[in-house]
């Protein structure tokens, strides 16, 4: 560990120690890139994928939660393990607790929803904006998709059109595609399944 990482290290802990960290935050390795993973003391409140701008994640958090950000890698050593085997494919639920404070209304309603689609399976823009109280609300729905700040913990990418098509993700297709078949639901683009896995 180099000298200014030890230094940074030590002014995480003791920020941590006399309660000055609002937010800490890590980066995690994953298939598909860096992770940017960020915390208050209730629980996760950011994860940001690899095509998105760490910087701005980390402005979001300064602006939006506290000023009080720094990396503080250890205090993140759960979600990074929970993340490492849920690639790995030997974690289906995340224990981990979630701060929802970036999120409020319709949407925060629809990502709580999200939240609760169980691995394996999907579900449509139309069930999420029933799920929310507005069955109308389709398109709303999936912006609150596309502003989930919790990819992957809240699994957005379980959300998909009603004909089955994949619609959007903030991390590319490609990856929403690879991430519903490592989770074993067959999906061409064309249509997918929605039922449990036996």
């Amino acid at each position: 560990m180099s000298a200014m990482k030890a230094s940074l290290a030590r002014l995480a802990e003791r920020a941590d120690s006399e309660g000055l960290l609002d937010v800490a935050y890590a980066s995690v390795d994953s298939p598909f890139g860096t992770l940017l993973v960020a915390a208050t003391p209730r629980g996760i409140v950011k994860l940001s994928l690899p095509n998105y701008d760490p910087g701005e994640a980390l402005e979001e958090l300064a602006e939006k939660v506290s000023p009080r950000v720094l990396e503080a890698p250890a205090r993140l050593d759960r979600a990074r393990r929970e993340l490492d085997l849920y690639f790995e494919g030997r974690l289906t639920v995340f224990g981990l607790p979630v701060d929802w404070r970036l999120t409020t209304g319709f949407r925060g309603r629809v990502q709580r929803a999200i939240a609760r689609i169980p691995y394996g399976q999907t579900r449509t823009y139309t069930d999420m904006a029933r799920s929310a109280g507005n069955e109308r609300a389709v398109r709303a729905a999936g912006t609150a998709c596309g502003s989930n700040p919790i990819p992957i913990v809240v699994p957005c990418h379980r959300v998909l059109r009603s004909g089955g098509g994949l619609g959007g993700y903030g991390g590319g297709l490609p990856m929403k595609q690879a991430l519903l078949r490592m989770e074993g639901i067959a999906h061409a683009g064309t249509g997918a399944s929605t039922a449990p896995r036996r």
